[in-house]
């Protein structure tokens, strides 16, 4: 007996009528969930946002195909095999593991602006392939990186990765000052502060490094004590426009150098 094709629109994997063809197709990325915990014995409890989503807002149905990535660059197809209220029941099939990401691994720390521009800003850093943010504490900051601002933006990590199909999460540090940053001392680690004016990014020996890091400060700008602590651990300025950039837009522009 033939198995019913699924509901949902470019799915992961289809049984078709009139016979037992398993076939596959690149899944949509809308039908993308994130899971905290791999499956086991090639099953899975999806449950909370995700969970709900997929039961509620995409109603699926015994039988739904769709992809699950758990953050640390491994995927699986999926069918449904059971939908409660708040928890969806999946069985899985072989991981599948993202090719490693481009060295050198690109950090951006960034003074966090508000609102709709802070949602936008780690949205284009997640696509992008930032590999690491940390919300910078500046004199001049605008926005305060609350515990429930971080969350916000881990969150915002996973919704955007779902949406341009990336496995691995974009790290979200704990906040820190530029003090803090320049401190850590790591072999094959360069840094630079964004700042009008400055030199330009190949004048940077960044291309064989393990690890960049660009700040990007308020817009108010960095005091001149926190200018003078990068400048004192030897992280230079470093133009990026002939204009002046908003926050978010700097932190875009350092990504597109970067990685692109």
């Amino acid at each position: 007996m033939a198995m019913p094709r699924v509901s949902m629109k470019s799915p992961a994997f289809s049984w078709c009528h009139g016979g037992d063809e398993l076939l596959t197709r690149e899944p949509g990325m809308s039908e993308r969930f994130f899971i905290s915990t791999p499956p086991a014995a090639g099953r899975v409890m999806l449950g909370g946002d995700e969970a709900r989503h997929l039961a509620r807002v995409l109603r699926a149905r015994i039988g739904d195909a769709v992809t699950l990535f758990d953050g640390h660059g491994r995927s699986w197809s999926a069918r449904v095999t059971a939908v409660g209220r708040d928890e969806v029941e999946l069985e899985t099939g072989e991981p599948r593991t993202s090719p490693p990401t481009a060295t050198p691994t690109v950090v951006v720390g960034v003074a966090l602006p508000k609102g709709e521009r802070q949602k936008w800003l780690v949205e284009k850093l997640t696509e992008l392939g930032v590999g690491r943010l940390v919300p910078l504490l500046t004199e001049r900051g605008v926005a305060e990186a609350t515990p429930a601002a971080i969350e916000r933006i881990r969150r915002g990590v996973i919704e955007a990765s779902k949406q341009c199909g990336r496995d691995t999460l974009m790290t979200i540090s704990a906040p820190a000052t530029l003090a803090d940053l320049v401190a850590e001392c790591r072999a094959g680690r360069v840094g630079f502060v964004a700042d009008p004016g400055g030199d330009p990014l190949d004048a940077l020996p960044w291309r064989t490094a393990a690890e960049v890091v660009g700040l990007v400060g308020p817009e108010g700008g960095f005091t001149a004590a926190e200018l003078a602590a990068a400048a004192a651990a030897g992280w230079p300025r470093i133009g990026l426009a002939l204009q002046v950039l908003r926050v978010e837009t700097a932190a875009v522009v350092i990504a597109a150098r970067l990685i692109g």
